[in-house]
Formats: structure tokens, sequence, C-alpha cells
């Protein structure tokens, strides 16, 4: 079975949001499942410098998010995906504190996060935040290789 990643450069994002709206635009939910947070951060020499930070589930090897899930809601398939049983879950919020990259919210009362668009995938489409339009290029996808 091939394994799939999506790759996040955070320094090559130019923020201009086109994920954000690709995201919104091809799912049923109110909200995107990516946002682009502006941050100033200080250098090793005392400068601020300026930075977007993409919040977007980075489907981890092994998700925080789904370890802290009391229901067991949250599973990482075969294929890398890392979903979201929303039948299952409870939306008590857990999985919202566990993720290191602050990308689960709650919708009508249920977690949701990227789902890397897997409708798209599996009829071998590319997610729609890393199909071509992040001119920075601050978002690949890419099937895992095995050893």
């Amino acid at each position: 079975m091939e394994r799939y990643r999506l790759l996040i450069e955070d320094k090559e994002c130019w923020g201009c949001r086109a994920c954000e709206v690709a995201c919104k635009l091809d799912k049923p939910f109110q909200i995107s499942l990516i946002r682009i947070q502006e941050e100033w951060k200080e250098d090793e020499d005392g400068n601020m410098e300026f930075i977007y930070r993409l919040r977007v589930c980075r489907h981890c090897e092994e998700p925080e998010c789904a370890e802290a899930c009391p229901e067991e809601a949250i599973y990482k398939r075969e294929d890398g995906i890392v979903l979201i049983d929303r039948e299952r879950c409870t939306g008590c919020g857990l999985c919202i504190e566990a993720c290191p990259y602050d990308a689960i919210w709650i919708d009508e009362e249920k977690a949701i996060k990227c789902d890397m668009c897997l409708r798209r995938v599996e009829y071998g489409l590319l997610p729609v935040c890393a199909d071509g339009l992040c001119i920075g290029e601050a978002i690949r996808f890419e099937p895992v290789l095995e050893d």
C-alpha cells in the first residue's frame, strides 16, 4: 500500500492564504482546516523577524492527538492519513490540547482536522492545498518512500 505525507515548510510561506481559501471551498465545514498564523520572532541578534506558520495537520507518524483521545476516535490509516471518526468523537477537546501544530478545531461540537483531502487522494489527485497553488511551495504532497 502506498503511504502519503504532507511536507510543510513554514519558512517558505508567503502568507497569500490561497491554501486557506482552497481548503474552505473544498470542505463542507464552516471553517478552513488550514490556517496561516502571523508571528513576530526574535532572531539570535535580537532583531525582529516576521514569519508565517501553517496550522494544518501534519499526519504525524505517531499522532499525539490519537493518544489523547479517550474515545479512540482519531486513528492513523495504513497509508499514513490520520482521520477523526466524528461518530465516536464527543468533542472533549483533549486532542486539541495534544496537537503540537494547533491543527484541530471544534465544529458543531465535534473535533475536525485536515483529512489530507482523502476523497481526492483516493482518486489519484493531490490535496487542494498542495495542488500547485502555493506560490512559495510551502506545502507539498509526496508518497513516502519505503526502504
